[in-house]
């Protein structure tokens, strides 16, 4: 084994569809492919929405696809601990600070919307209090944790979008650690979960992109190592939309009990992804050959084509666009 270290984080709020399976199989042929291990994580801290029944059915979808990991799977809820040790350390710090605003309150105080509708804190609670038990005393409710976030420009190298350059003060201003109910945010989590598990490289879609300067932020705030970041065109329906967990027709679970050969999902997604490969394959069966290296650029679409081939009623049409040139991307 290699030092390598990747990671598979499904969250049990819906059913997996088409399009996290070719993200999850691209992340693990991607590290398996170089000797390099896989933990899998249950992203389960959002209470309101995620289903625990729905974690067997992700397992089994995973299963059914040929994926595996090293050791037993983790679930985010089982220890908060280390979520509020990093919360601690950061006030103690002054990294995080306590934020009283409600959403109301940041709508009115911002000068204009980031783009894709995003607030941004414009950094009212900054130095208003000085402690988190002050800012509790004085609002009289309970109060968020926010990152303090440098107005420097970030330039980062990502192994398939090549440079790229974020503001993350100008975009979204010093985001949210702990919601005022005291539930931790996604950026803090996974920064936590990542960094304990040994993460060295992440991929997943590119809808997370903006997620990562974010996730840089944080994990120098808290002296962690960053992890290699690669960020793959999503799959999208024929009107250009990203494919949504509601939709049960796109469901693995679905296709599963519909008997569909998982081979087919398989060479869909290996096909999508540039490599050359034969229809008869299993994911395990590809290792041998594949380099992210061939990824083509732009999102990847599917429609009822694409389904009929998954059912067996029409041959794939060949889903590999010409290859690009200049994309700067060096995975």
């Amino acid at each position: 084994m290699t030092g390598i270290i990747g990671r598979l984080a499904p969250s049990p709020t819906g059913y997996l569809h088409v399009g996290h399976a070719r993200s999850f199989l691209l992340a693990w042929w991607h590290v398996r492919s170089r000797g390099g291990r896989i933990v899998l994580r249950i992203e389960d801290l959002d209470r309101a929405r995620a289903k625990p029944e729905l974690v067997d059915t992700c397992l089994r979808d995973l299963e059914w696809l040929g994926i595996d990991w090293d050791g037993p799977p983790t679930y985010q809820s089982n220890d908060l601990q280390p979520y509020e040790e990093a919360l601690a350390s950061l006030v103690v710090s002054g990294g995080a600070y306590a934020c009283t605003c409600s959403r109301k309150e940041i709508e009115v105080a911002q000068s204009a919307p980031h783009k894709g509708g995003e607030l941004r804190y414009a950094g009212t609670c900054r130095g208003r209090y000085a402690s988190v038990r002050a800012a509790e005393r004085l609002a009289d409710r309970a109060v968020g944790l926010r990152l303090r976030v440098s107005s420097a420009p970030l330039d980062l190298d990502d192994g398939v979008r090549g440079p790229h350059s974020t503001d993350v003060h100008r975009d979204v201003g010093d985001f949210l650690l702990a919601r005022r109910d005291r539930t931790f945010a996604y950026q803090l989590a996974v920064v936590v979960d990542d960094a304990r598990a040994a993460v060295t490289e992440v991929l997943r879609g590119d809808d997370l992109l903006s997620s990562t300067a974010r996730q840089w932020h944080l994990q120098r705030a808290l002296d962690l190592p960053h992890p290699r970041w690669y960020h793959v065109p999503l799959v999208v329906d024929p009107a250009g939309r990203r494919l949504a967990k509601r939709d049960r027709d796109l469901a693995l679970a679905s296709l599963r009990a519909a008997g569909v050969d998982p081979r087919r999902l398989v060479f869909w997604a290996a096909r999508t992804a540039g490599q050359a490969v034969s229809e008869e394959l299993s994911a395990p069966e590809l290792l041998r050959t594949f380099d992210l290296k061939g990824l083509p650029e732009g999102p990847v679409p599917f429609g009822p084509d694409e389904q009929s081939y998954f059912r067996g009623a029409v041959p794939l049409k060949d889903p590999l666009p010409p290859p690009a040139t200049g994309s700067g991307r060096s995975p």
